[in-house]
């Protein structure tokens, strides 16, 4: 792409969402090839030189001669469908069976390759999307110290908040995720989510994060922190594309037994519920002051124009809504799980990878604690004074308490007690209650703080209610507009 006529093709992919990528795609005015090959060189311009966001890991060697094969494919048969082409990024906890590593952004895995493709990355390749790389990550899904930075891997470093390299928090753990699809390094990108760490990278980036209800996406092949709260999830630059994206990546597995109960739950065309008059009668409830504490002055004022807008569109709020019991909000359930769900995975791996249980990856953090412990390991070592094998009655108490506060005392209680259809929260403060629970939840861009800085508002409901969801977001995004591309990668 030279000349004027190549940098206005660059403008129209970049400003494109994935239908309209389909619709050049289909009627010849683009192939998967070129599309592959644009975010390559936004990826060489912005992600190492330039602003050096640096959220890009790994890049898959093979991208090009499979966007070539698609390209065939298309003019021989047509297309898969609407992610046939589709350049996506995949956070690097999410196996692929290829050759690229998988590491959840640390040194001590830094050699890994999956021995098989995770569910969500076969998925992408069945709907014939391109998996471009992988994106740094906060390490081990800032499941290893205690003040480990948002966006910091031992082997990827630092990822940058597009919005404000250096200046502003990039969220986590899915950083690079979030801050490569602010950036246009691809469509769309996967991250992962344990508590906030698809909704927060999505509130810091400006960027539409759908964390679904725990057992809608099949979590084979993802390294863990828990069985009870992990999931994969789409981010992407606007609510249609993350809600194409998910309906790729649903159904069940029977590897993973929390899918089997999304039979009944399980959509594969969220495309359907993008209502630009989703609002009109919708109520929806305000905890407080369970998320408000930490807020800043510019943050709450964001919250309260989204809430106004939200009337505007026909919406009821309820607020306060007021929980009957507060407290489950600290990390006892993943410490006891961790262990058991990590010691799972490692098991797998290749003998030539260095570590195969928390105990000998512990042992291996300590042997290279220049690179590989810069912030400690102190959640790595509280795991593993666990049993592993989830008998202690401290976890089966704590694991009991979090259900009860966060489903019947919790989300769905104050679903049911004010007849609401959603719950709205600032950012990812409302993220800890939802994820406990296993519910979704959808953050959307909420606008700016007078600095520059990207705040996100989010919407949740109970089991499977994505579809609830993703009409309040879209209507909510159709009617503001806020999201705006990053000034450092333009």
């Amino acid at each position: 792409m030279a000349g004027n006529e190549g940098a206005a093709k660059q403008a129209k992919i970049d400003g494109a969402s994935i239908l309209e990528l389909q619709e050049f795609m289909e009627r010849g005015a683009l192939t998967a090839r070129e599309l592959v090959l644009h975010y390559l060189e936004r990826i060489a311009t912005h992600d190492h030189d330039g602003a050096a966001i640096n959220s890009v890991l790994e890049l898959n060697p093979d991208a090009l001669a499979i966007a070539d094969a698609l390209d065939v494919e298309r003019r021989i048969s047509g297309s898969r469908g609407s992610l046939h082409g589709i350049p996506i990024l995949l956070k690097d906890n999410i196996d692929t069976g290829d050759s690229m590593h998988t590491s959840a952004g640390s040194v001590a895995l830094a050699e890994s390759y999956a021995p098989e493709d995770s569910a969500v990355a076969a998925r992408l390749r069945q709907a014939g999307a391109v998996l471009l790389g992988k994106t740094n990550m906060t390490e081990w899904a800032n499941f290893i110290a205690e003040d480990m930075p948002n966006g910091y891997s031992s082997r990827g470093r630092q990822v940058l908040n597009p919005y404000g390299p250096g200046q502003f928090d990039v969220g986590g753990s899915s950083s690079g995720s979030g801050a490569a699809v602010a950036s246009g390094f691809a469509a769309a990108a996967i991250g992962t989510e344990t508590s906030g760490s698809i909704l927060s990278p999505a509130s810091a980036n400006s960027v539409v994060g759908i964390k679904p209800t725990v057992g809608l996406i099949s979590r084979y092949g993802i390294i863990p922190i828990s069985h009870s709260q992990d999931t994969a999830g789409p981010m992407a630059k606007s609510v249609a594309d993350a809600a194409i994206l998910l309906g790729f990546l649903t159904g069940v597995d029977e590897r993973d037994p929390a899918t089997r109960a999304s039979v009944s739950g399980a959509c594969r065309n969220y495309r359907q519920f993008l209502d630009p008059d989703g609002l009109a009668g919708a109520r929806i409830g305000v905890l407080r002051p369970r998320y408000f504490a930490d807020l800043a002055e510019d943050q709450l004022a964001i919250f309260e124009r989204a809430k106004t807008v939200l009337i505007g569109a026909g919406a009821v709020i309820v607020d306060p809504v007021s929980l009957p019991e507060e407290g489950g909000g600290g990390y006892e359930v993943l410490t006891y799980e961790f262990k058991a769900a990590l010691n799972a995975y490692l098991r797998r791996l290749a003998p030539r990878v260095p570590v195969h249980t928390l105990a000998e990856l512990i042992a291996y953090n300590e042997q290279h604690a220049v690179v590989a412990l810069r912030h400690g390991q102190a959640l790595f070592e509280r795991s593993e004074e666990a049993s592993g094998t989830l008998t202690e009655s401290s976890y089966i108490r704590a694991r009991l308490a979090d259900l009860r506060r966060s489903r019947e005392r919790g989300v769905d209680y104050a679903l049911t007690e004010h007849q609401l259809d959603a719950l709205l929260s600032p950012g990812n403060f409302g993220a800890a209650l939802p994820a406990k629970a296993g519910y979704p939840s959808i953050c959307v861009p909420g606008g700016y703080t007078s600095a520059g800085e990207p705040f996100g508002i989010t919407f949740t409901g109970t089991a499977y209610a994505e579809p609830t969801l993703i009409r309040l977001a879209f209507a909510f995004e159709r009617l503001t507009g806020y999201r705006k591309p990053p000034e450092s990668v333009k």
